[in-house]
Formats: structure tokens, C-alpha cells, sequence
């Protein structure tokens, strides 16, 4: 393992599994660059490579992965069920065809992408979930953009309680009381968005924290990801912001760093409110 691997701490997941708590997401890094991104990220020391079926592009991460030249227990591989792909049979085909593009046979987190409560099939979908995890077909169970009344009803409809919930978080959308629920229910925080499309790098705030520890704002606000206990997958095809974006173990935040960064939550998504999103194929959310 590489030394900035080895850095990278891992939180556990509800099930035993370890996931690494920096990842590299590829949201929106179209298929022909995805290969070399995915492979360029594992070699400067990634671990954990987060893809949706809706991104197009889980071939590509399969083979980035294979050219890394890595062994699969090496990679945490996360992937999630699409939109159109809610239902019990849908579901669970959608998960063999995630399985086959990524040419795995297992995978390390499987997530619900979206709600969708327009059309009510989520229950049933966790449920087909639930079978996959108790089949060894994935280490660990999840959910993305959940809300409280949608994790509620899940676990209660089921008895399973997702190990994670990726959500948009960043200074400007903290998430409070959705990530108390987390807490009270041993939901893992994973934050998509981590720096809201770029908007808080030029917050007049987080640009005196990272001044005053000679770092850049971008790192400053995926160190207050990592100190608050998130799983947190910024995304980038630059192998020199790859690295950057790993360095962010060798400085702490103060309290009253982190007193100045609570003080910017606005409420203010980049995305779509959960309670109504649909996607139709092809049709992303705005990350």
C-alpha cells in the first residue's frame, strides 16, 4: 500500500465493512477520460472510486481500476441503482448489469441513488437490496439523498438500517439535523458536493482559515469534512488537484475554525431537493 493510501483513515460500516473516509468521485467525468482518471487517482493513492449507473461510465471505472494494476480487495468500489431502475426485479437486474460493466464479482457499497417518492417503489427496492447483502453480494447497503422520512420509513418497513447516506453537504448546506438522525441511528455521512461546485472556495472566511494554516480553501473545507467524522468524494481529472486534495492529514482545524465555518451554513443547495427529483435516464442532478 502507498504511503498516501495508508493515510487515509476508514470508517466503519454497519455490516463490518471499512470504508476509506477520502474517496474519488467521477459525477460528470465522461466515459472517455474515465479510465485514466480512475487510474491516476489509485495511483496517487486513492482508494475508494464512488460511480452511479446514471454517470455512464461504470465500464470505464472498471477498467481504470484493472489498469491500476491493483488487486480488487484493494479498491473500495461504491456504484448505485438508478432512478429507473426502482423495483424489486429492476433493481436487482440493474445491480447484476452494474456488476458486469465493473467486471466484479461483489461489490463494496451498493446505493440507492435517489428516493424518487413520486414514484414509491424505494421500499421495495431496499428490500431487493437487503437480499443482495445477505446473498455476499455486496459488503455493505446504502442509500443517496435521503431524507428523514425516507430512511424512517425504510427501516421500519424492513428492519435494515442503510450503513450510509450520501447527501449534498458542504458549509453552505450542513445538514444538521438530517446528520443528528444519522448519528442516532448509526448512519454513516457521505458528502457529494463537498465544495458546493466550487462556490465556497471563494468564501472570504474559508480563505483566512486556509491562509492561516498555509493551505488552500478547498483543503481547509475537506479537512472540516473529515474532523466532523463524513465520508467525503471530491471529484477532479487533474492529477495535481488529485494530490492536493490528499493532503489534508498533516493540519487540524482550531475550534474557532470551525466555529467560522458553522456560521456559513445557508441552507443553500447546488442540487435537487430530494423530496422531488425524479431524473428521467440520461437526466442528472446538478452536483
Amino acid at each position: 500500500m502507498s504511503k498516501t493510501a495508508d493515510s487515509i483513515p476508514t470508517v466503519a460500516l454497519r455490516g463490518g465493512a471499512h470504508i476509506p473516509q477520502l474517496g474519488f468521485g467521477v459525477f460528470q467525468v465522461p466515459p472517455a477520460a474515465t479510465t485514466t482518471a480512475v487510474a491516476e487517482a489509485l495511483a496517487a493513492g486513492y482508494r475508494h472510486i464512488d460511480t452511479a449507473s446514471a454517470y455512464a461510465n461504470e465500464a470505464e471505472v472498471g477498467a481504470g481500476i484493472r489498469a491500476s494494476g491493483l488487486d480488487r480487495s484493494e479498491v473500495f468500489i461504491t456504484t448505485k441503482c438508478a432512478n429507473i431502475d426502482h423495483g424489486y426485479e429492476k433493481s436487482r437486474h440493474a445491480f447484476k448489469a452494474s456488476l458486469a460493466l465493473l467486471e466484479v464479482d461483489y461489490l463494496d457499497l451498493y446505493l440507492i441513488h435517489w428516493p424518487v417518492p413520486a414514484h414509491d417503489l424505494y421500499v421495495e427496492t431496499w428490500r431487493t437490496f437487503t437480499e443482495l447483502a445477505e446473498e455476499g453480494l455486496v459488503r455493505a447497503i446504502g442509500v443517496s439523498n435521503f431524507n428523514q422520512p425516507h430512511l424512517e420509513r425504510i427501516i421500519k418497513a424492513t428492519g435494515v438500517t442503510p450503513a450510509i447516506n450520501q447527501v449534498e453537504l458542504h458549509p453552505y448546506l450542513q445538514q444538521h439535523g438530517l446528520r443528528r438522525e444519522h448519528a442516532e441511528l448509526g448512519i454513516v455521512t457521505e458528502a457529494w458536493s463537498p465544495l458546493a461546485k466550487g462556490a465556497v472556495v471563494a468564501d472570504p472566511t474559508l480563505v483566512e482559515i486556509a491562509a492561516s494554516h498555509g493551505k488552500t480553501p478547498a483543503q481547509v473545507v475537506l479537512r472540516w469534512h473529515l474532523e466532523l467524522g463524513n465520508v467525503v468524494i471530491p471529484k477532479s481529472v487533474t492529477p495535481e488537484r488529485m494530490a492536493e486534495n490528499l493532503e489534508v492529514f498533516d493540519f487540524e482545524l482550531t475550534a474557532d475554525d470551525h466555529a467560522a465555518i458553522d456560521a456559513l451554513d445557508r441552507g443553500q443547495r447546488t442540487g435537487p431537493d430530494p423530496d422531488e427529483f425524479i431524473g428521467p435516464q440520461g437526466v442528472l442532478p446538478p452536483k
